[in-house]
């Protein structure tokens, strides 16, 4: 899949991480793309930590042999498979996997996209005091509408 996807088609961007919030946005996304006719574009976005853990002491995570990439793999459909399990929403999903800082990775799937819709609360609480708010950056720099579903909602 290209690395900036600007087509026409009516597209929903939503960032998944595997958190309990990221799940509710995801079925947030899918509802709504129920409702417009449009496609769901699952994006998980991950970075080795040993890059940025050296300053502070941090060691690389293993996933019991798996890659960075296989273990969001599979992070990634399993949270499809469960949100739609729940939702019961038939809408396409389509799962992608990037290398790279999660805001610049849904901003640039974002491109064209006719809605960005990200969790109020995901995984990375330290990480976000190193980095920002992965939806707060959003909302400031998408070019497309952005939707921060709280993570709290009462259902999905």
């Amino acid at each position: 899949m290209p690395d900036q996807v600007t087509e026409t088609a009516a597209r929903i961007v939503v960032g998944v991480d595997g958190s309990s919030g990221a799940k509710i946005a995801l079925a947030w996304a899918m509802n709504q793309a129920k409702l417009t006719g449009a496609t769901v574009e699952a994006v998980i976005a991950w970075q080795d930590p040993a890059i940025y853990g050296a300053a502070y002491g941090w060691t690389s995570v293993s996933f019991e042999g798996d890659t960075y990439g296989v273990a969001m793999t599979k992070l990634l459909d399993d949270s499809i498979a469960e949100v739609a399990g729940e939702t019961g929403t038939p809408v396409p999903v389509l799962p992608r996997v990037v290398q790279g800082h999660p805001v610049e990775a849904l901003l640039k799937a974002a491109a064209g996209a006719q809605l960005l819709v990200v969790g109020s609360r995901g995984h990375g609480t330290f990480a976000g005091i190193l980095l920002g708010s992965v939806s707060q950056h959003c909302v400031q720099r998408a070019s497309c509408p952005v939707v921060v579903v709280p993570s709290v909602a009462a259902s999905r």
